[in-house]
C-alpha cells in the first residue's frame, strides 16, 4: 500500500526539524508541494533548503499543484462562525481533498510521498483531516509548532500550575477575552483582535507576541496589553508591508490578582 507522510517542519528554523522528520523525509519517493500563489519566497527557500540538506538531488521528485482559491470574504459571524463562512470552508476543503487525492495518484503501488507542513500537523493544519478516507497509509510526524517556538523565544512556561491553557483563533477572540481562562494562545489572527478589545477587559492582561518566530526575521514584543498593543499593531503592519506576508501568534496572560 502507498504510504503518505505528513511531516511537521517547524515554523522557520531548519534546525527545528526533528530526527524523526529527517528520517521520514529521507525515505520518501515524492514530495507534494501546494503552490499558494502568494509572495512567500523565503518560505519556498526554507522548504528548498530543508530538502537540499537531507536529500541528494535526483533521489526524489516534486509533485506540485496550485491551491484552490478560498473565499475569505465570507463573514465569520458570532463566535467566529456563520453559515456562509462554514460553507466556504467546506467547499475549499472538498476541493483541496480532491487535489490531494490526484497528487497521491502519481505514486506507484509501493511508493511513499510526503506533505511538508509548517509547524506541527496536529495543530491548526488540515492535511491529516483531508487525507482521511483515501486508500493510503498515513503517518503523522510531529513538528515544532509556532506555539512552542513562541514560548521558547519568550522563555515562557505555557501552563501555570493547576490552570488550563486555551488555544484559539483571532476570529473567536474578537468576541472577548475568555473570563474563565487566564492563558490564551491566539493563532490565525489577521487583524490583531486583542488590540481592539475594551481597555477594562485587558487592563490586567499581558501579551507575548512573535512574528516569523524561529526564522531570521523573527520579531518579538511583550508587555501589558494597554502599553504595547499600538507598538505591536504598527510593527506587524510594517513587517507585512515589507515582506508581503506575515505569520504571527501570541499569548495573552492575565496577571494574578495580587500583582
Amino acid at each position: 500500500m502507498r504510504t503518505v507522510y505528513v511531516i511537521g517542519i517547524g515554523s522557520g528554523d531548519p534546525d527545528h526539524l526533528t530526527l524523526s522528520a529527517v528520517k521520514a523525509l529521507q525515505a520518501v519517493d515524492a514530495v507534494f508541494v501546494i503552490d499558494k500563489g502568494e509572495a512567500k519566497e523565503d518560505l519556498v527557500a526554507l522548504r528548498t533548503e530543508i530538502l537540499h540538506r537531507h536529500r541528494e538531488p535526483g533521489t526524489y521528485r516534486v509533485v506540485e499543484a496550485a491551491d484552490p482559491v478560498r473565499d475569505r470574504a465570507a463573514g465569520a459571524g458570532e463566535n467566529g462562525r456563520s453559515a456562509t463562512y462554514a460553507a466556504a470552508v467546506v467547499e475549499w476543503q472538498d476541493q483541496r481533498g480532491a487535489l490531494y487525492a490526484s497528487m497521491i495518484d502519481s505514486l506507484g503501488p509501493d511508493e511513499t510521498g510526503a506533505f511538508l507542513v509548517w509547524g506541527d500537523p496536529a495543530l491548526y493544519d488540515g492535511t491529516l483531516r483531508l487525507l482521511e478516507g483515501l486508500d493510503v497509509h498515513v503517518v503523522s510526524v510531529p513538528g515544532i509548532s509556532s506555539v512552542q517556538a513562541l514560548a521558547a523565544a519568550h522563555r515562557l512556561i505555557l501552563n501555570r500550575v493547576g490552570r488550563p491553557v486555551l488555544i484559539t483563533t483571532g476570529r473567536r477572540l474578537a468576541a472577548g477575552m475568555p473570563a474563565d481562562v487566564d492563558d490564551v494562545v491566539v493563532m490565525l489572527d489577521g487583524g490583531t483582535a486583542f488590540a481592539s478589545l475594551p481597555d477594562e477587559e485587558m487592563a490586567d492582561v499581558d501579551v507575548y507576541w512573535g512574528a516569523y518566530v524561529g526564522g531570521p526575521d523573527e520579531i518579538l514584543a511583550a508587555g501589558p496589553v494597554l502599553e504595547v498593543r499600538d507598538e505591536i499593531v504598527r510593527r506587524r503592519a510594517e513587517a507585512r508591508a515589507r515582506k508581503g506576508w506575515i505569520m504571527d501568534t501570541y499569548l495573552l496572560r492575565r496577571r494574578p490578582a495580587d500583582r
